[in-house]
Order: structure tokens, then sequence, then C-alpha cells
């Protein structure tokens, strides 16, 4: 089987899945710059070598997953064996070889990307999109908890895994994060859309901003909004990737959710005189 080359963008915030585990989306891109999704990857139980970041060029033995009638799903072959760090691509000359890959093929019409989603001949759940003007960034609390008969069966399974394993560093299910952070934000049409963020770095500037705060809650959503709006949206040039859910791709008026960002710094235009 030849390995896929794919450059990793996109690592969703840890969610639960009863029939896997505590698993993490992982999308990007081949070097045509073709999306690609990766599903399910219980990322925090791969081997610390294995465990990718974003702008890692991994090489993976992926098998199409038929369970997903999206074209961009594919799963691994093998869990133990699914990635091979080969390559790094950094930010030098404001992140210029990122956007020759990145930005092929970019979006600025949500109802654009929405029909493509929804005609069946392309069937698009993954995107690079740009938004004509960012309103706002918003925080609001929800569900503290994870599902109680979720987690009960993945710390049973967990903990038989410890033991099996005789582990000195027993797994423990990633904390739910009790906030849900949004973009508001027009397009080309101005049309104005609120679409909540998953990334994985959204929930870790939290618990950071969290712990730097002591624990003030409403300080540390007020320094991710800072990040968020201020920084990326005021400074930076701010494109967002944007990915559907299986369960809610057809139904939907809008499918999509935001699952990462990419935000080179802002360039002056050159005058000419």
């Amino acid at each position: 089987m030849a390995k896929t080359r794919v450059l990793i963008a996109v690592k969703t915030y840890p969610t639960l899945a009863s029939k896997y585990d505590e698993l993490v989306c992982t999308a990007g891109f081949r070097e045509d710059g073709t999306w690609i999704r990766i599903y399910p990857i219980p990322f925090r139980k791969l081997e610390y070598d294995k465990q990718y970041k974003k702008y890692d060029w991994v090489e993976i033995d992926l098998v199409r997953n038929d369970s997903d009638f999206r074209p961009e799903s594919y799963r691994p072959y093998s869990i133990e064996r699914a990635f091979d760090i080969v390559g790094h691509i950094g930010t030098e000359h404001n992140w210029y070889f990122r956007k020759e890959i990145v930005l092929k093929n970019v979006y600025t019409s949500l109802d654009k990307l929405i029909n493509d989603a929804k005609d069946k001949t392309k069937l698009i759940s993954l995107a690079v999109f740009k938004p004509t003007k960012i309103i706002d960034f918003i925080y609001e609390e929800v569900e503290r908890e994870w599902d109680k008969n979720k987690l009960e069966k993945l710390n049973a399974r967990a903990m038989q895994l410890n033991l099996f394993a005789n582990s000195d560093n027993p797994f423990e299910v990633v904390n739910k994060l009790p906030y849900k952070f949004s973009f508001v934000f027009s397009d080309e049409n101005e049309r104005q859309s609120t679409l909540m963020i998953e990334d994985w770095e959204t929930g870790q500037l939290y618990w950071n901003c969290l712990k730097q705060n002591d624990g003030n809650e409403l300080k540390a959503c007020q320094d991710v909004r800072r990040k968020y709006f201020d920084d990326f949206a005021g400074t930076k040039d701010l494109y967002f990737y944007l990915g559907t859910t299986r369960e809610f791709h057809l139904m939907a008026p809008n499918p999509f959710i935001i699952i990462g960002t990419f935000h080179p710094k802002k360039v002056d235009q050159l005058r000419l005189f």
C-alpha cells in the first residue's frame, strides 16, 4: 500500500465516541492542495514520536472511510503504524511556503460553499474560507461534563488497558471545555454568520489562560477573545478552515463549523507612484 503524504492543518478538540475512544478529527492537504480528512485518531494515545503537530508533513497508510459519504474522508489502515512524520513547514517569509499549499482554492462566498456542499456531485466538506469582515468573537457557557454513559465506558476501557500495560502514567480523558467560542463575520455578499470554532488550539488556549488567571473563567474567556478578535482578526490576514459534520452535512442550512484558522501577518500593498 502506497503511503499518502499529508500536510497537517487541522486538529479538532478531542471528543468522546463510545464506539471508539477519545478521538481527534485531523485534516490537511495533499501536495496538490486538495483536502483530506483522517478519522478516527486517538491522538493522545499515540506514541510521542507519532504525535504530529500542525504543518507537519506526514506519510500515512489510508483507506477510504466507507462509513462516511463525504469524499474527503479517509481512515488510517492501522492505528499502530499510522503516521511517519517526514517534514515540517515553518512560518518563514510570512508563511510563504504554507500559503503555496493552503491558498490554492479559497472561498469568499458562504452561499457558494454551501451550494457545493449540498451538490451531490461535489459534497464539499472541507474548505479554506476568507471572511470579508470580522464582526465579533463571542463565548457562551455550555455543559461542563462529558456524557456520563460515554465517560463511564471510556474510563472502564482505559482502566483495563492500564492494567494490561502496567502503566505508571494512566490515561485520563481530556477535560470538556465549559465554553463555546464563535466568530461573527460577513462574507463578500454581506451575509452575516456565527460559526463556532472547534480547534484544539482554542481549547488549549482557554486552559492556559484559566491557569494564568488563577481559575477566573471570565478573565480567561476575555483573554481568548483578545487573541482571536484583537490579534488574529485585527492584525493578521485571517482565513478560516471550515468543515462539516457527517450528521448535519445534508440536513443543516449551513453545515459548516470553523475547525481552524490560518493567520499570516497582513501584507501592506506597495504603492505605485
